[in-house]
């Protein structure tokens, strides 16, 4: 696409009919973001550590009056001014209002062209006007680095704009930001408001005032430029009436438009607003940037489970009690906006040259699109509400946001355990949460809640625990010691790691008799109980089995290892031979005879009668019945079931869970597709007269990190084209016109689960690391393959040569030691003393074929 920056990644574009939805989140790892639009406007101000969809700062008690937004001045030697909104036009769809449009900003000139163009975090819009003599392309990104959580936590966005002179005159241009109070109105307090010169910046300050400091919406904020000439800055308050009947709007737009400054003024208390100007001249044919960092700081982050009552402030809101304040870990490393600004001003050549490093490396591998765009965009999950860190750096998830508030609390495990992208991008936020499930979640017995309380002290209040969930932490133990090799943690956590395991063959458990099948009262991820064995929660416990397995073997508890081995190889021989039907692998149910054989904390849904129970999966196929070879494959332990019915399984799920035409499609619950989009649906019968009356209750849904999970497993098992077709589908529904494509919903906004998406990678390449033996492996396929540890990443370029594979090994950032390198079925190298590779080194391997007939 033309006009977009050269040295930025493109993996998709957007034309001016699909920037509806997109709304791509700027802002770190914990931090709270606001979102670029697909039109360049800035929305859903979600930096209050609360989601915020669809709100932005206001100072009108009636949430109307003028929004944040940038402008442009522009004019050409000789000839008239124009001035506009740095915005594309809007669409059809906000013309229609009870008073006309109701979309932020409707009254302001716009570009007649827009589009939009990504590889995240990296966003362009492109602007162009006939009327306009200069194009603009605005860059948006906050740093992202793998294996650097620090930097990739910064809270700011940074807006850079790119103003290309397309005359043969110069042209006189000014870019102009504005904000209104961010606080006021959540927290019933006013704003100081001041303009300020820095250590690289210069721009508005904003801080609380008349807020109690234990609101979440006491903080700070900050517009800067790192700009060092050509700056007017106006700070002002008033009764927001004025600016309901139009006349301070005015005033500004009459002023910047006469020559592009403002009347200054450069301290405000009250309601504040602010606008933040920089004036440049353009030579004929020219070009000139502008950067501008939009920058927070708000430290008091609630408990999602309060204990305690709020109290009233003196303006009449409600302040939550200081024992419910979990505060956050950004807050810890930035005193106030003005610090993240500066800090951000000073570092940003070095952050934005990582950053792109990163995606550049991702881009340019030789992964397909679909692929590349779900693994990235999904990502942007780790920076939104969904996620955030407490002052002592742990990292914590809800499953997903609702527009207002976080949905479902406690870094949930049973839908947790399905994302990749936490570990194998930043390893040492996914060992905290490894910490907190073993350390603190879970009781003496095993029993582990899978919700976590916070703060910690209160971690095993919730009193029930999962199947799959439990067990899918046992297996991501494993994962994290091995991406790691951090023995002391391993060694540490190992104790309640085994009461987890060993909780399952308590009386009433899910295992009480010990062979390896999963019998019992098994709570899910479907939010209700299976009873009876079923291929899911199977093949959960027999990854965790592996995965004890080999833990207790290396730390010489080989008693134990024995024993989960022989549980292993007797439950996976009796889920094969028992509940593969010959298509897929089915739930036999069986009921216990009473309640009084169900144990403490293994029964949620109360209301479903035990005996004879609804909600159950039956004779269905469920679209993630593989999840625990999946997972397994992840891991690097090996098959858990008979290969030959993994991919028979597979190809039913295509068959049957497939659906294309969804305008003929009978759903009874939350709806994700819809028309002529293509999808998985949760649990297909293709027997209707085996479908229980009332089966698992979302079996008629569309969840995508699902559709990612058994995506990845069919790539695993050779069915690429497959697999790649099953996230090009998910990715087609997430279009810009009918859905944010960063930002695939489940049980709310920003799903964890979609990170499933991330696996997709791993299988395509085949990689492997373990840094407890010091081996990496990939699959023997010629190409560019992007790899991350969760520690380090880089690129590994594989290609035949003669009777060999010529392996060149690049670390990009981190370090790496190697004992092994391996592709798999072609052979190995082996290195003694062992290879220390660090960032900006590279190795070249030669590797002969394993068998010289290939």
């Amino acid at each position: 696409m033309k006009g977009l920056n050269p040295d930025w990644p493109v993996i998709k574009t957007y034309d001016q009919d699909h920037l509806l939805r997109i709304a791509l989140p700027l802002g770190g790892i914990g931090t709270g973001t606001v979102s670029l639009g697909g039109r360049g406007q800035l929305r859903d101000w979600e930096i209050m550590n609360t989601p915020a969809k669809g709100v932005y700062p206001v100072i009108s008690p009636n949430n109307d009056g003028p929004r944040p937004f940038f402008a442009l001045y522009a004019k050409p030697a000789g000839g008239r001014s124009v001035t506009r909104c740095l915005e594309g036009a809007l669409p059809v769809e906000a013309y229609e209002g009870w008073t006309g449009s109701l979309a932020p900003n409707h009254n302001l000139p716009r570009f007649e062209e827009c589009s939009f163009a990504v590889a995240y975090p990296f966003g362009q819009v492109l602007l162009r006007d006939p009327d306009v003599p200069v194009d603009v392309r605005l860059e948006a990104f906050n740093p992202l680095i793998p294996a650097d959580a620090g930097r990739s936590g910064i809270p700011a966005a940074i807006l850079r704009y790119v103003l290309t002179n397309r005359t043969n005159r110069q042209v006189k241009a000014s870019v102009c930001g504005y904000l209104t109070n961010p606080v006021g109105k959540e927290a019933e307090g006013d704003t100081r408001s001041r303009f300020r010169r820095g250590k690289g910046v210069a721009g508005i300050c904003r801080n609380s005032v008349g807020v109690s400091e234990t609101h979440p919406a006491w903080g700070s904020l900050a517009l800067t430029t790192t700009a060092r000439r050509g700056l007017t800055c106006r700070v002002h308050s008033g009764d927001w009436m004025i600016w309901r009947w139009g006349n301070e709007i005015l005033s500004f737009w009459d002023k910047f438009s006469r020559d592009g400054t403002l009347e200054e003024q450069h301290q405000a208390v009250g309601h504040t607003r602010g606008f933040l100007s920089v004036s440049v001249t353009i030579p004929p044919k020219g070009k000139k940037e502008i950067t501008f960092l939009l920058s927070w700081r708000f430290p008091n982050r609630i408990t999602w489970t309060p204990k305690y009552k709020e109290t009233k402030s003196s303006g009449g809101g409600l302040l939550p009690n200081p024992k419910d304040i979990i505060g956050n870990y950004y807050c810890t490393r930035y005193r106030d906006a003005w610090d993240a600004a500066e800090k951000t001003a000073r570092d940003l050549k070095s952050l934005e040259r990582d950053s792109l490093s990163f995606v550049r490396a991702f881009c340019e591998s030789d992964l397909p699109l679909p692929v590349k765009d779900a693994a990235l965009s999904n990502a942007s999950t780790l920076r939104t509400q969904t996620c955030f860190r407490t002052p002592d750096g742990r990292f914590f998830g809800w499953e997903g946001c609702r527009d207002n508030v976080g949905s479902c609390t406690g870094s949930c495990t049973h839908v947790w355990n399905y994302e990749q992208a936490t570990a194998f991008l930043f390893g040492e936020l996914a060992m905290t949460m490894r910490d907190v499930e073993f350390a603190h979640a879970t009781r003496r017995n095993g029993r582990m809640s899978f919700r976590a309380v916070l703060p910690l002290n209160r971690a095993t209040k919730y009193p029930y625990t999962a199947a799959d969930g439990q067990m899918g932490c046992v297996m991501k133990m494993y994962r994290e010691w091995q991406l790691s090799g951090d023995e002391k943690t391993l060694k540490r956590l190992w104790p309640m790691v085994r009461k987890a395991l060993e909780f399952c063959w308590i009386p009433g458990g899910w295992d009480a008799d010990r062979d390896g099948v999963m019998e019992g009262s098994q709570h899910n991820t479907m939010d209700v109980e299976y009873f009876g064995p079923n291929p899911v929660m199977t093949g959960w416990y027999l990854g965790a089995l592996r995965a004890a397995e080999e833990m207790a073997r290396y730390l010489g508890e080989t008693d134990f290892a024995d024993r989960c081995r022989a549980m292993f190889e007797n439950g996976s021989r009796w889920m094969d031979e028992n509940l593969f039907n010959g298509e897929y692998y089915e739930h036999h149910i069986k009921p216990p005879r009473s309640e009084k054989d169900i144990a403490p904390g293994l029964r949620l849904a109360v209301w479903v009668k035990v005996t004879r129970p609804d909600f159950q999966l039956g004779a269905g196929c469920q679209v993630d019945q593989m999840v625990g070879q999946y997972t397994a494959h992840i891991c690097g332990l090996g098959y858990l079931h008979n290969k030959r019915k993994i991919r028979k399984t597979l190809q039913s799920i295509l068959k049957y869970n497939r659906c294309d035409n969804f305008n003929a499609y009978f759903n009874t619950m939350r709806t994700y597709a819809m028309g002529k989009e293509r999808g998985l649906i949760v649990a297909a019968y293709p027997d209707p007269a085996k479908r229980p009356a009332r089966p698992t209750p979302y079996y008629s849904e569309v969840w995508t990190g699902l559709e990612y999970t058994v995506a990845a497993g069919m790539i695993q098992e050779g069915m690429v084209r497959n697999g790649v077709q099953v996230i090009a589908d998910v990715r087609d529904r997430h279009d810009g016109r009918k859905r944010n494509p960063f930002n695939e919903p489940e049980c709310g906004h920003h799903y964890a689960r979609a990170m499933a998406s991330w696996a997709a990678v791993l299988a395509m390449t085949g990689f492997h690391y373990s840094a407890v033996t010091q081996a990496m492996e990939f699959a023997a396929r010629q190409g560019t393959h992007f790899w991350s540890n969760g520690y380090a990443w880089g690129t590994c370029r594989i290609r035949k040569v003669k009777k060999a594979f010529q392996i060149e090994l690049n670390v990009l950032h981190g370090s790496l030691k190697l004992k092994r390198f391996l592709l798999a079925g072609a052979g190995e190298a082996a290195f003694s003393p062992v290879l220390r590779l660090s960032a900006g080194r590279a190795r070249k391997i030669m590797l002969p074929f394993a068998d010289a007939r290939r």
